[in-house]
């Protein structure tokens, strides 16, 4: 809907218009932002309309299990440099939530979308996008995802006839695996420090052999395909050998890799390296992840981690010792209830920090951490483990669920 070229038919007015109205009254009941149930009645009423909105758009989608929602940020940050951009920011990242986002970006010449993993064939049928951001893929929602293999199929099989530019980060043999049969793919080495999902080979089954930071099959020879971008320590390198500075207010190392994706998108898109670093330079916090808030006296920051790789990742950028940190763990549907995955965290990165555990499954989380020989405080509520922190900054790590509880309990 970049100007005028192809207006909307009245049909997909009418939906448009209806679930603007339908999402306002959610907003006004109090219900959320009211986006997918909005988005659902504007597909009932024209189910082609995710395209029709698309039409007029160049178009990014970014998926992963992890990070997308931050790198989907980064990304319209970038491309603002280039002209208005429309983007489900706050990560309703199903076609309900994404039809939604488009239909508010009636000036909009990029539509930069987060999409859920199990929804990016689909997504990218209907939009018809320039670039495909692929990040990673790891285990997640044991009980109603996919296996991650199959996801990777999913996305191997769907986007196998695809005119988009993937953008793919090489470290990562599920996506790899997933984006080689596109005919045009740039390849990022965005590194990955999670690995326990691919130790066998996605193609044959065969071992994988991770001599450093390569990989390959011993069996069949896949292997780890040569970068034209990489993140190496704090800069991006580009495709000319050139290395530019990245400049985050948001932590750790995961973030700089998402940048580096993120820069490799916005060439694609003829936004320099240069401009589009400096850009995400103005992102700070992305939907309450990494604040640090005031309660009860004391500073709080609030992390995000829903699934094992996450969890890795988090712990990396944590206070060091004695920093108290609390954990909270959630089980409900749209955390996935099986909290199995909790075993496959290795908890023992907390050693000599005081912990305290809420949540829902705040016991199957003392269970975990008993085992991994932490000392831990059970509590009932937030207010309840603040109290008992030792002083310092608190860092508090929540899955989804837990998360969106913990920001309504801090005002955020």
């Amino acid at each position: 809907m970049a100007g005028n070229s192809d207006p909307l038919t009245p049909r997909a007015k009418l939906a448009v218009t209806a679930g603007k109205a339908v999402a306002a009254a959610s907003r006004a009941a109090g219900r959320g932002s009211g986006s997918v149930i909005g988005g659902r009645v504007a597909l009932k009423l024209d189910p082609d309309l995710l395209g029709k909105l698309a039409q007029n758009l160049d178009c990014v989608l970014v998926s992963a299990t992890n990070g997308k929602t931050t790198t989907t940020r980064l990304i319209a940050e970038a491309l603002r440099a280039a002209g208005p951009v429309v983007s489900n920011a706050l990560g309703a990242n199903m076609p309900a939530g994404i039809t939604s986002a488009l239909a508010g970006g009636s000036d909009a010449r990029y539509g930069v979308i987060e999409v859920d993993e199990k929804y990016l064939a689909g997504v990218a049928r209907d939009t018809e996008p320039k670039c495909i951001a692929l990040l990673n893929l790891s285990r997640d929602q044991l009980d109603r995802a996919a296996e991650t293999r199959m996801l990777a199929e999913n996305w191997r099989e769907g986007l196998a006839g695809s005119k988009a530019v993937i953008v793919a980060n090489c470290d990562d043999p599920l996506v790899v695996w997933a984006a080689s049969s596109s005919p045009n793919v740039i390849w990022v080495a965005a590194g990955q420090m999670w690995k326990d999902d691919a130790w066998s080979c996605p193609s044959c089954g065969g071992v994988m052999q991770r001599p450093g930071d390569d990989w390959f099959c011993g069996e069949c020879g896949f292997r780890r395909p040569t970068p034209t971008w990489a993140l190496s320590g704090d800069h991006v390198l580009d495709p000319h050998g050139s290395a530019w500075p990245i400049h985050l207010q948001l932590p750790g190392r995961a973030n700089k890799a998402n940048a580096a994706t993120s820069a490799a998108v916005a060439a694609v898109f003829g936004v320099p390296p240069q401009v589009a670093l400096e850009r995400m330079y103005q992102v700070q916090a992305v939907a309450g992840r990494y604040d640090v808030v005031q309660f009860q006296g004391r500073d709080l920051r609030l992390l995000l981690a829903k699934n094992p790789a996450g969890w890795l990742e988090t712990f990396s950028l944590i206070d060091p010792p004695p920093a108290p940190v609390i954990l909270s763990v959630n089980a409900r549907s749209a955390d996935g209830t099986d909290t199995s995955w909790l075993w496959d965290v290795d908890y023992t990165r907390l050693t000599g920090h005081p912990i305290c555990v809420i949540g829902d499954r705040k016991l199957d989380l003392a269970v975990r951490l008993e085992v991994a020989d932490q000392q831990f405080q059970v509590c009932e509520n937030l207010d309840q483990a603040v109290q008992l922190c030792p002083p310092g900054r608190i860092e508090v790590i929540a899955n989804y669920t837990a998360f969106q509880d913990l920001r309504r309990r801090v005002g955020n």
